[in-house]
């Protein structure tokens, strides 16, 4: 499934959810369903600056795709990582760049969350941004 594909059907399960308390209760369950977070990778260098709660985001690239791991103390924060996670999941790095999260504004996340959410949301999405840049050179 291509990544515009991955963000179309996500699109179509949230708008299936008729109310914004629905959509919450989903990005939460998502967010408990990230894997564990190794304890040795929660280090400044991998934390996103910009987010209120405490977000860290490694990456790497295995056989040419993107391999992801996020976790955060805050669910919600968890949950909003892991809508773009499983987005860029296994995608070469440079679908970062081409196929930005348009979704999150068309299924109305992006206006629901509070002005520090959503800041750290678009902090997440730098992050994920350099990162590639760092991985695509290297």
């Amino acid at each position: 499934m291509s990544c515009l594909e991955k963000q179309a059907k996500i699109k179509e399960q949230f708008l299936a959810l008729k109310t914004l308390e629905k959509r919450y209760e989903k990005i939460i369950a998502l967010g408990r369903s990230l894997p564990p977070f190794p304890q040795e990778e929660k280090v400044e260098e991998n934390r996103v600056k910009g987010c209120q709660s405490l977000l860290y985001l490694k990456m790497h690239v295995r056989e040419g795709k993107l391999q992801i791991f996020c976790a955060s103390d805050a669910l919600i924060s968890a949950g909003l990582a892991a809508l773009l996670i499983s987005v860029y999941q296994d995608e070469p790095p440079e679908a970062i760049f081409k196929y930005p999260p348009i979704f999150l504004k068309e299924m109305g996340i992006l206006e629901a969350l509070s002005p520090s959410r959503s800041n750290g949301l678009r902090s997440l999405h730098q992050k994920m941004q350099q990162d590639a840049v760092k991985l695509v050179v290297s």
